[in-house]
């Protein structure tokens, strides 16, 4: 079954469920059927919201990080709770005569859109805390359960919404209320993260309950399959294009004219043997006259540098070496896709691309995609290095970092901090750079995994094809990371800024190379520009 019709069978049993579609209707209610319906609506993402949600999280960063000019406090290493010194939670309240710890607390409409929560010990997932979710003032807990098994796919939220990475429970299933929400747990919390929109107070918003959870089920079902297997669609006119590219080359193709849109990208090299070819074959973007796009391939896809197949929801790399894109990219006139090889010698290519009618309105934007690399960096002193800084209206929809670490020690201590419309204090403010990538204990957890909404391609020497199978703690060399953003973008009426600290327990000189993905208007900036002689300094591991 295609995207297309597989979406709109999950659109029938939506209907069927709630007799109308919200999206990003204010006017509509927001339900648990609505956001799973939202969730595998590739569309919808090309839209700016109607809604005027903002994303914020909820955290276990350490509360002495105040202001950048006071570095003690902004990066310091200590984003959880391991005494009764701690307080990186919002407090402790006695319910029936019980303690709970206070994780979370908004007062106004929104949504729980993803959770993560690690194992306390890097080995012993067990743990008899239990969570409780109270919603709209309730007494009694809307949700609960075992800390951990609640959102790692064994208990009542299926996968592959919940699900178990390296190390943590996470959690993308969809929790909303109507006017407020209380995260507590029975014990002192380790580290969290809970990440959430935030409507205004008119908002309608259906509060969550087991009863609505219940009828949902084949609704979830549907679109959890989906988000396991995302068929590429066969709609829309194909445009290919097979040959080579000599040294210091670029090839084009032409899209079709009108209002169109590209559903689905599949690039293919004849070799990959050499890895850096994936760092030096660049794809370039343009829609409307405009450039929205430059980045290696290897960053665009996922895959780092040399060929790290895993499955994503809007990207996979397949063993074979078939690159895939299924963001969808919107145009009102014009739009054009180059290959450049930066590398000296010619390089095989097949590319195909599936373009069809797309439905321009003023909510409507432009995909964009930007990469920054920089070898050597220090991590002494501590800093943040900004991913992306975009001015204008946009929607913020993921990213792919790959780090090249010249020791066995842990690299990712730090977190990310993301400012949005020229906020004070970022908005959401992180526990750690794997944290944010979906998984805990980064110095141990250096298998492959992949998850439709998150992965890590490759660490230290394995991936896919090549398996850990030791607990060996080793992070030396490369490292990659993707996430992928469906319920959880950042919507940005005028800016956004994303950093992530340089965090690493030894003091010595990594590579970093990050791509980001965002919509964005026509007239939007940023701070990224093309940097063909940094995509050709490939950090080389130390021996």
């Amino acid at each position: 079954m295609n995207h297309i019709n597989s979406l709109k069978a999950i659109y029938l049993v939506a209907i069927l469920s709630i007799g109308l579609l919200s999206f990003n209707d204010p006017k509509q209610e927001i339900t648990i059927q609505s956001l799973l319906t939202e969730m595998v609506d590739r569309d919808s993402q090309t839209r700016f919201p109607e809604s005027n949600f903002r994303l914020k999280q909820q955290s276990s960063y350490n509360r002495a990080s105040t202001h950048p000019e006071d570095s003690a406090g902004w990066f310091i290493n200590h984003d959880f709770n391991a005494n009764d010194k701690d307080r990186n939670f919002i407090r402790i309240e006695e319910n029936d005569g019980q303690q709970e710890w206070v994780l979370m607390e908004v007062d106004k409409p929104g949504v729980i859109v993803r959770t993560w929560m690690p194992f306390s010990s890097p080995d012993t997932p067990d743990t008899d805390i239990q969570i409780k979710i109270y919603l709209d003032g309730a007494e009694q807990p809307a949700l609960e359960g075992n800390m951990l098994e609640l959102f790692n796919g064994d208990g009542l939220i299926p996968f592959p919404f919940a699900h178990k990475s390296l190390r943590s429970a996470v959690s993308f299933y969809p929790i909303p209320y109507a006017k407020s929400c209380k995260i507590t747990t029975t014990g002192r919390p380790f580290f969290y993260q809970f990440t959430y929109r935030e409507f205004p107070k008119e908002t309608k918003v259906k509060t969550f309950t087991l009863e609505d959870f219940h009828a949902a089920e084949k609704l979830a079902s549907q679109v959890g399959e989906q988000l396991l297997q995302p068929s590429v669609s066969s709609e829309g006119k194909l445009v290919e294009m097979t040959g080579s590219i000599s040294p210091k080359g670029e090839e084009t193709i032409a899209l079709p004219k009108g209002d169109n849109a590209i559903n689905s990208l599949i690039i293919q090299l004849g070799d990959y043997t050499k890895e850096e070819v994936m760092r030096s074959t660049v794809i370039k973007m343009s829609f409307d006259g405009k450039e929205t796009v430059w980045c290696p391939i290897g960053d665009f896809f996922g895959s780092g540098i040399g060929l790290n197949p895993y499955k994503g929801w809007s990207q996979t790399v397949s063993e074979t070496g078939e690159l895939t894109t299924q963001w969808i990219m919107p145009y009102q006139e014009s739009g054009s896709i180059s290959i450049e090889n930066l590398g000296d010698q010619s390089i095989d290519i097949r590319v195909k691309v599936r373009v069809e009618d797309y439905e321009w309105d003023d909510r409507s934007m432009y995909f964009h995609a930007a990469w920054r690399g920089e070898y050597p960096i220090s991590t002494r002193p501590f800093s943040d290095w900004n991913y992306v800084s975009v001015e204008g209206r946009g929607v913020y929809i993921g990213d792919a970092l790959t780090v090249m670490n010249p020791v066995e020690k842990w690299w990712g201590e730090g977190d990310e901090k993301i400012w949005v419309d020229g906020e004070d204090f970022p908005s959401i403010f992180g526990t750690g750079t794997e944290d944010y990538y979906g998984y805990s204990w980064g110095g141990r957890s250096t298998d492959f995994y992949e998850h439709p909404f998150h992965a890590q391609p490759y660490s230290y020497k394995y991936n896919k094809l090549n398996r850990k199978t030791t607990k060996e703690r080793n992070t030396k060399g490369y490292s990659t990371e993707t996430r992928t953003r469906a319920l959880d973008g950042i919507p940005f009426a005028n800016s956004l800024q994303l950093d992530m600290e340089i965090w690493s327990w030894t003091d010595c000189e990594m590579g970093y190379g990050v791509a980001t993905m965002w919509y964005a208007d026509h007239l939007s900036t940023s701070n990224r520009t093309p940097d063909p002689s940094e995509a050709l300094n490939i950090p080389k591991i130390p021996e």
